[in-house]
């Protein structure tokens, strides 16, 4: 029969010059058998071993598409050649066939149950030879691009997971935590009412001056530092930073996650921030002065969008805290009666006056100084 009557495929022809094969055998007479029967199939990059541990010794130190064992041989026979090959995690995958005459046929089934690929009986007939020898090697191609699809598509999975981590990472640097899940989750209205929270706003002075002085990229470098300092601060603290708005900061304590402290956090953020601002002054060589608002009391809190989310709040409460900020002066802490109220004894706290607040009338504001342990 000649090689186009043995059932092969376009890709397995085309690529049959290129297959390592290892013929082993201790009979140099059937090596050379062998040989010339692959040779007259197209396999021409054949290596020879003489016993089984020559064997054992070369697909360790060489790659092979397809191996040719002897049953019959002194020391390592075919069956314990098998054996080597598949208990070794890095030769297991290669194919197998065993050659084996008519009084080994129950090492010959054991053989095909430890995993070899096939058998041939000898004396073997040259087409049976052909037939197997174009099996093992159509069965080993096809699972090289079985694994090669399998590693794409682990790299595929790989990039994937970095794009998400680098997109779970972009959310949490938008949006708090609990709300970054929810969105994850397939939540799209998200909002909640809070009874009571601190939310602080502040605003440079001297910034608007500064920026007549700056090139814009030296002017955005300087403001990402100083919120860079106030977001560790608020992060360290437990605060939720939710805007910036220009030269303005905006963080609130006790949301998402409610907390009973949230006063005092507010209170320790805004001195921290004052300390944060005199570093920068003493690192730039700047005059950067701020003045900050604090006010306590219930928000409604949500998140808006549909491309570009944002988290926000709403409610008197804000309004307030915004008017604190306003009123207050270069320098200075402002807080209202609510905040006032709620923070701890360790707190100094110094009455201001009654302020008149755009949109919300007369109200009771005090100065807050410094913390005490």
């Amino acid at each position: 029969m000649d090689q186009h009557q043995i059932s092969t495929t376009p890709e397995l022809i085309d690529s049959i010059h290129l297959m390592h094969v290892l013929v082993v055998d201790d009979s140099r007479t059937l090596r050379m058998l062998l040989i010339r029967e692959l040779n007259a199939i197209g396999i021409v990059k054949i290596t020879e071993a003489v016993n089984g541990q020559d064997a054992i010794d070369k697909i360790r130190a060489e790659q092979f598409d397809l191996m040719l064992v002897d049953m019959e041989m002194p020391e390592l026979d075919g069956l314990e050649v098998l054996k080597l090959v598949k208990a070794d995690e890095l030769l297991r995958n290669l194919p197998v066939i065993v050659i084996s005459g008519a009084d080994q046929f129950e090492k010959t089934v054991e053989c095909i149950q430890i995993g070899a690929e096939d058998y041939l009986p000898k004396p073997f007939n040259s087409v049976l030879l052909r037939a197997r020898v174009f099996s093992s090697l159509e069965k080993k191609r096809l699972r090289d691009i079985d694994q090669g699809r399998i590693v794409e598509l682990q790299k595929e999975k790989e990039l994937l997971n970095l794009e998400q981590m680098k997109s779970d990472k972009l959310m949490l640097n938008i949006l708090p935590k609990p709300i970054a899940d929810r969105l994850k989750r397939g939540e799209s209205n998200i909002a909640g009412h809070y009874p009571e929270v601190t939310v602080l706003f502040s605003d440079l002075v001297g910034f608007t001056k500064m920026s007549s002085q700056k090139s814009a990229g030296d002017l955005v470098k300087l403001l990402n530092d100083l919120f860079s300092r106030f977001d560790r601060r608020a992060e360290g603290l437990g605060l939720e930073k939710i805007k910036t708005i220009g030269d303005a900061y905006m963080a609130v304590g006790g949301l998402p996650i409610p907390r009973s402290d949230h006063a005092d956090i507010c209170a320790d953020m805004a001195l921290g921030m004052f300390d944060d601002l005199i570093e920068f002054n003493k690192q730039y060589g700047s005059d950067l002065a701020m003045r900050i608002g604090l006010n306590t009391g219930p928000v409604v809190a949500g998140v808006i969008g549909f491309t570009k989310f944002s988290y926000d709040l709403w409610g008197n409460t804000v309004n307030t805290a915004s008017r604190m900020e306003s009123t207050s002066i270069s320098g200075r802490i402002q807080i209202s009666t609510s905040t006032k109220d709620k923070l701890s004894p360790s707190f100094i706290i110094e009455e201001r006056e009654l302020m008149e607040c755009k949109g919300l009338g007369l109200i009771m504001t005090y100065f807050l100084n410094e913390r005490v342990v």
